[in-house]
């Protein structure tokens, strides 16, 4: 029995930390990495996608070639502007595109291009999409992350134990208070620093994080109420664990705060 509790734990620890990695390497802030031919040199970069300080924000690429000069065109996101264009500044062995300061959940789309004689090429087929955002103070941010990624541990564990039978009311008791704790209490501060709002979801926007959240918010709540009439029960428990997986296997951010730069009134 106690060789089959760790072999559970330790399946409940990998997938709780393949859905960390995943969220990482799959958010739409995660920074574009990519290179790019132009005359002899072999260009790396690394496009940043989310910003956080109260200033333009600097996209830096490293051109040691001093023959090489560039420029870049943004406009924001989503807009009717124009594109604006404006020359790449050199500092030292970089050049570096400004990106222009936005407010929180402000969005600009960008392009950069290299040059160098007759030569000319654009790092990316599409435009690059930065969210500028207030930083957010580590008490708030760090528990958020560790309460939300321990609700994941016990949240798989408690469908493990309900799946083979064992008792799953400590284990959905747990799950509830971690995720209340992360998604619903840091969470809120985490976006009222970042972007000036406490819940955007429904009813009151469209944020999916946000929306995510309340979905399994309700799935465990209705498990708790029926862990506390059986401590065995296990049909909610399994369905409340899988719409988590579900939920953390949807990139973190997707279809986040966003300022709509189309609608009538907004300058």
């Amino acid at each position: 029995m106690k060789k089959k509790t760790i072999l559970f734990w330790i399946i409940a620890i990998v997938i709780t930390l393949s859905s960390a990695i995943f969220q990482r390497m799959t958010g739409p802030t995660k920074p574009y990495r990519g290179q790019a031919e132009i005359g002899e040199s072999t260009i790396s970069y690394r496009l940043i996608r989310t910003f956080d300080q109260p200033e333009d924000a600097p996209v830096s690429i490293q051109v040691e070639n001093t023959e090489i000069s560039g420029y870049f065109m943004y406009k924001r996101y989503p807009s009717h502007d124009q594109w604006t264009q404006a020359p790449l500044e050199r500092d030292g062995d970089r050049l570096v595109a400004y990106i222009p300061q936005q407010p929180p959940a402000g969005k600009v789309m960008y392009r950069i291009f290299l040059e160098k004689g007759d030569s000319r090429v654009m790092l990316t087929e599409e435009p690059v999409i930065i969210r500028f955002r207030d930083s957010v103070p580590g008490w708030a941010l760090l528990p958020h992350i560790i309460f939300m990624f321990i609700a994941m541990l016990f949240s798989t564990r408690a469908g493990l134990a309900a799946i083979f039978r064992e008792k799953t009311a400590s284990l959905t008791i747990l799950t509830f208070t971690t995720f209340v704790l992360g998604g619903l209490v840091f969470g809120p501060i985490v976006q009222k620093f970042a972007f000036g709002d406490y819940w955007t979801g429904w009813p009151l926007g469209t944020d999916l994080t946000d929306n995510k959240t309340a979905f399994a918010f309700i799935f465990w709540l209705i498990a708790l109420i029926k862990v506390f009439r059986n401590p065995r029960h296990r049909g909610w428990v399994l369905a409340a664990s899988v719409v988590l997986l579900l939920i953390y296997l949807i990139p973190h951010s997707l279809l986040g705060s966003e300022i709509d730069w189309t609608q009538e009134g907004i300058e």
